[in-house]
Order: structure tokens, then sequence, then C-alpha cells
């Protein structure tokens, strides 16, 4: 704490970009530049420099001196007025010996004892530099196969899992430890035992894991009917079970511990505009990119809080500011591509192949607020569908105009794009991510989250300190409105809500809903309202309320699948 405050104390106000007090601990702990004695050596505004120059760099590919310089200074813009916000792997690395400027990855397990090793392998180079990685491990035999050449018998996939899980232990990533994703589709004959996989909180911390459902189980759950179980070294069908039953076994474990989360692989592979190259299989760890084998994607948001504009002293989305940050940012992430180093040659080949990027939002709970609209309402849905259809349609134009100047993507030849007489540069551009911590650095609400809370303190481990956090809005509206007191934060901040506070109008406590306030079906709508317009996923929480019941969980998941979200995580 001490080499924090010695350190601002040093760096002039102009460095700190006006930035508040929660937001420069934040910087300072997880995104600054250190030295060899992990001393920080840059200040707020330094990193943003760093970062707009070695990302505008990627211009000189393509572009003459004059023009790098111009994309500089536009990205810089941007960056300092937070209007943009990279992922965490960019903010941290673009520019310093790290070159490892993407999220997610996702490398391939093949049923060998080499293939799985292999993937051992290059996942912990990917975790020692940031990267966060998913596998699907229902591509192993099931548990008792027979195994040729060794005269033995497959200890099944889960066995194996815990030997990533052990790597993933081992490899601390600066501030933070590794994050993996499991995937494991529902028609193999270990599924029972993926389901019940994290009934021991102690095993397998360091995975998110989710059953990948397809359709037609989907299908025989709705009609009582049986679904076979295949075995994916032979391909032969092994038995068959009741989907009600396993749906209902599925339901009951993510009730009871909140995992395994569900992933509907027929609705993200309908809009996979490459199938030529491969069909997905896995995510990233929150599940917002689905990614083909060695596939990667870095990500960025849009932060919609400084989307807003005051006319006569009601708020307004300035669309036109909106159209123009996602061209400028669809820029950014397209140089992030040739700007970073990937950590195998197969990674660099799909990286380059298929030039995938997610730009995504934060700070939507908060505009929501400030429109006066509540999260839970048919209208903070459509402004959710209309912000995502805007940055969609603005985004492809972009991709479109790079492509004429750079060309399109190298896989674009056999895919839905040529089919479509469209020429572009990624063959995906937007994706919603949780952006938690980014969310933080720019003082607004998560991803297409609702706030969890309107008040609340948060421990940091990096500095070894308390955060509390107000919402600034809340904050803004108790003093317009004349209810505002200390006392009053402290009461809200010790419970989040507003729940049974007398002191808060009714008119402000339907507009200021946090997570818990809100029911599972308008969050799982408000999931599919984004999707529409996304092309990538979205990485959403589902919360229910304590007295949420295994049927509710169930009614949930099948409103995810028949309202096309990619998939759903429940809390």
């Amino acid at each position: 704490m001490q080499k924090y405050k010695s350190h601002m104390e040093r760096i002039s106000e102009e460095e700190k970009l006006g930035l508040n007090e929660n937001q420069l601990r934040i910087i300072y702990a997880k995104y600054l530049k250190r030295d060899a004695d992990g001393n920080v050596v840059e200040s707020p505004l330094d990193m943003f420099k760093r970062i707009a120059k070695e990302i505008a760099e990627s211009d000189a590919l393509y572009k003459s001196e004059e023009v790098v310089k111009k994309t500089e200074e536009e990205f810089l813009d941007m960056l300092t007025k937070l209007e943009f916000i990279p992922g965490g792997r960019t903010m941290a690395n673009a520019g310093t010996p790290v070159k490892n400027l993407a999220n997610c990855f996702v490398i391939p397990v093949k049923d060998s004892m080499e293939g799985i090793f292999q993937a051992v392998k290059e996942a912990a180079l990917i975790q020692k530099r940031g990267g966060g990685v998913g596998y699907c491990f229902s591509t192993l035999r099931p548990s008792g196969s027979w195994v040729s050449g060794c005269s033995g018998i497959a200890s099944g996939p889960l066995s194996f899992m815990k030997v990533f899980d052990v790597m993933c232990s081992t490899i601390m990533q600066g501030n933070r430890r590794g994050a993996q994703m499991a995937t494991f589709h529902v028609s193999h004959p270990d599924i029972e035992y993926f389901i019940t996989a994290k009934d021991d909180l102690t095993q397998l911390t360091n995975f998110n894991i989710s059953v990948m459902l397809d359709d037609k189980f989907m299908e025989a759950v709705e009609s009582d009917g049986d679904y076979e179980l295949i075995d994916p070294h032979t391909r032969q069908v092994v038995r068959a079970v009741k989907a009600k039953e396993l749906f209902d076994k599925i339901a009951y474990h993510a009730w009871k511990t909140g995992e395994p989360g569900v992933l509907f692989i027929d609705t993200a592979n309908r809009y996979n505009k490459i199938k030529h190259i491969g069909l997905f299989k896995a995510t990233n760890p929150c599940a917002e990119i689905w990614l083909l084998d060695y596939e990667v994607c870095n990500l960025g948001s849009i932060n919609l809080d400084k989307m807003i504009s005051h006319i006569n002293g009601k708020a307004e989305i300035n669309w036109e500011k909106l159209r123009e940050t996602t061209r400028k940012a669809i820029h950014f992430l397209d140089n992030v591509i040739d700007a970073g180093e990937y950590p195998t040659q197969d990674i660099t080949r799909m990286a380059k192949k298929t030039r995938r990027i997610g730009l995504g939002i934060l700070g939507f709970a908060d505009i929501l607020y400030q429109l006066g609209l509540s999260y839970s309402s048919e209208e903070g849905r459509m402004i959710a569908s209309e912000v995502m259809r805007v940055i969609d349609e603005e985004g492809w134009i972009m991709s479109e105009f790079l492509a004429m100047e750079r060309g399109a993507f190298p896989g674009w030849k056999g895919s839905e794009f040529e089919k479509e007489g469209r020429r572009v540069r990624n063959c995906a551009i937007t994706a919603i991510a949780p952006t938690g911590t980014l969310s933080m650095v720019g003082d607004t609400s998560g991803g297409c989250e609702p706030n969890f809370a309107l008040a609340y303190i948060k421990n940091s481990h990096s500095i070894k300190e308390q955060f509390t956090y107000v919402n600034k809005h809340f904050e803004r509206v108790a003093k317009e409105r004349g209810f505002y007191s200390e006392d009053l934060m402290k009461k809200i901040a010790e419970q989040g809500t507003l729940d049974g506070i007398e002191e808060v109008p009714e008119d402000v406590k339907e507009v200021f809903k946090v997570s818990f306030n809100i029911s599972a079906e308008e969050h799982i709508l408000m999931q599919a309202a984004f999707q529409k317009y996304v092309t990538n996923a979205v990485s959403k929480t589902i919360n229910f309320s304590s007295e949420a019941t295994i049927e509710d969980v169930k009614k949930g998941y099948m409103l995810g699948w028949k309202t096309g979200c990619k998939g759903c995580t429940v809390y």
C-alpha cells in the first residue's frame, strides 16, 4: 500500500487523467508496467500511450508513417477518455516484452497419451502468458475402454482433466491464476461423471465446466424421448438414456453448486460462418467466445457510460458517438492480431487465418440508470438490442472497409461470407465479456450485467486493501432528490440493495434494481436481446433466488435454448 501511495505522489494530476482513487488503485495493481524488481514505472497516461503506440504500429504494414501517427492519436484519445477499454492482456502487455495480447484460446485434446500431454504443454505456454484456455474433453474415449498398445483400459476424460487442473494451479499469471473451461458433449458415455465432477468443491478448482447440449437432446427432453450415448472413439452407440432424466441431473447439480453450465452447441454452429474450416466444440473460460481448435481471440469493450449525452437535463444515447467509437474499436482490435505474438505455430496460423475479434460493451446497467429505465423492463431489452444492432452494423461496415484496404481474412474463401458476396476482414467481430476488473477501470457496471450492488466493499489481494464502491448515478439521484446521507450509503453498502429502505422513493427503487431484484426469466430475456446482434456469444450470469427450485433452473435452460442464447450459467 505504501508503494502505491509513493508512486501516486510522484506523478502529476495530468498523468492521472482525472481518475478517481478506486480506478487508480486497480490500474496500479493490474496494468501499469513494472521493472525487473516489480516496481511500477509508469503513470496511467504512460500506460495508454504505450498501448496506443504499439497497436497503431500495425498500420505500418499497410499505411504510411503519417497515417500510423494519426491512428496512434485516435487510439490514445479513445483510451484516455475511457470510451473503449481493451482486454486485460492487451492492457497489461502491449508495448512490453510480453507480447501475448489475446485473452482467449482453445486447445484440442486428442485421444492419445501423446495428444493429451501435448495439449497440457500448449496450455501451459498460454497460461504463463496470461491467457485463458478452453478444451473439449468429450473427444477422449470413455473410462473402461480398451487401449491398444498398452494392454490396459482407459481411465477416462475426468482423470485427465485433473492433470490440466494441477498444471494450472502451478502457474501464476502475474496477479491472477489461470482460467480454464472444460466442455463435454451430452452424448458422451461418461456424461454423468462430468455432471457431478465439481460436487466436491476442492476438485477441479481451476475449471469452469459446461455441458454441450444439442438440439436433438433438447427436443428429446421436450418429448420425453430417449437419447443415445455414443463412444467418440468407436462412433458406436453405447446405450440410450431418458433425455429428461439426464436433463434433470444437469439442472440438479447446477442448482446445487452452480455448475455445470450449459452450452447450446447447435445454436453456436448455426451462426458459425467458417464451417469449412471447422465446427465449434469448445469456448473460452467465460463462454463468450466459441473457438475452433487452436483459434484465438482478443477482446475489448465500448464503455456505454461514455456514450450518453445530456440535452436539456435529459440523458440520451449519443448514437453517432457510438458508431464512431465502434469503427475505431474494430480497427484497434484488428490491429491487435498483427501486434501480438502467439505461443505456438498452430495458434499463430489460426489467429491470422480467421482474424476473430470480440468487441463488446460495459456500462450497460449504468446507462439504463441514466435513462431512467429498469433492467427488468421491455424498454430496457429494446435498448439492449438497439445498442448491439448499431455496434454490429457499424462493426461489419468497418470490417468490410478494412478488407478493402488490407484484404479479407485468409480463411474467407469457402466461408459463408464468400457465398453471400461479402468481403470482410474478420470472421466474427462482437462478443460480450464479463469485464469485471475492466469495469472498475471504467468506473461503471460490468459487461451487460445488472449491477450486483449499489454500494459494496471489495477486497484487493493485490495491494492488500479494501475498496468501497458507491454507484455514482444512484448517488447523484439521491442528492438531486434530497434523500442522500452518509448513513444511508452505509446502510446500502451493508446489504447492497434498496430493499426495505424507506428513505428511497419507490420510482427510484424501480430503476435502481440490482441482480437479485431481477427474475431469472428477465435475466435470460436480456441475454437473448443482446445475443440477437452478437456474432460470437454473450457471457451472462442468470441469478436465481435462494428459494429457486430445480424446476426453475430447467425452465431457465429451456427458455435460453428457445430464445437463441448460446449458453446459460446459473448462480
